[in-house]
């Protein structure tokens, strides 16, 4: 007995440091100050938002907007109803996702893995996506001097109650580079600098333009 309770003893503070360490809401915004390290981020009704340089795990939420600060650092974002932002040199080591909503990256935001939403503008500022961006409805400016690797899919709606018919706009903007395929399963306006570098084309015609916009 006196074994399990010693245990017990041992176990219970990092039990609790854990779960001290995770920021978890229903209603109202989840926030870590700038500098500060947390765990888990998550609410449901509200924004999240992490301050700049500092470092946490998971951020998400349901019905808000995500922000990461400059320079700070997350292993994932997400949210369903809401946008995402992503400051100045801040960084995902995993998944960006934004189910309805638009997503944002500063000059030198860098994400891991995938970037992803439903409906809603993608909008890259010289910021790097590893994992390639998927959209169905959104825009997506990869803007100048961007890289993605991973290609680009514009996919068609899975809905019962039919898509989107405008056609989003894609743009790809000066010494801007896409690795990868860049496929359309439904129509689109695809507009490419003549400086940038891109793979090969599948869905779409690409329509080449120059200076720094289209």
């Amino acid at each position: 007995m006196r074994r399990i309770l010693f245990a017990l003893l041992l176990v219970l503070p990092l039990l609790a440091a854990a779960s001290d360490n995770d920021i978890d809401k229903i209603n109202g915004a989840a926030r870590v100050e700038a500098g500060q390290h947390a765990g888990d981020v998550s609410t449901v009704n509200g924004a999240v938002e992490i301050g700049a340089g500092a470092i946490v795990k998971e951020a998400q939420t349901v019905n808000g907007a995500v922000t990461l600060g400059e320079r700070a650092q997350a292993a994932e974002l997400s949210t369903v109803n809401g946008a995402i932002h992503l400051g100045t040199d801040s960084k995902v080591n995993g998944d960006v996702d934004a189910t309805n909503g638009s997503v944002e990256l500063a000059r030198g935001a860098d994400i891991g893995g995938k970037l992803s939403n439903v409906n809603g503008a993608i909008t890259l500022d010289a910021a790097h996506v590893a994992g390639g961006i998927e959209t169905v409805a959104g825009d997506i400016t990869v803007g100048a001097g961007s890289q993605v690797e991973g290609g680009i899919l514009v996919d068609k709606s899975s809905s019962w109650f039919g898509g989107n018919d405008r056609k989003p706009t894609v743009v790809i903007g000066p010494h801007a580079v896409v690795k990868g395929t860049l496929e359309f399963r439904r129509d689109v306006v695809l507009k490419v600098s003549d400086s940038a570098q891109i793979g090969p084309v599948k869905g779409a015609t690409v329509q080449t333009f120059s200076g720094a916009n289209p």
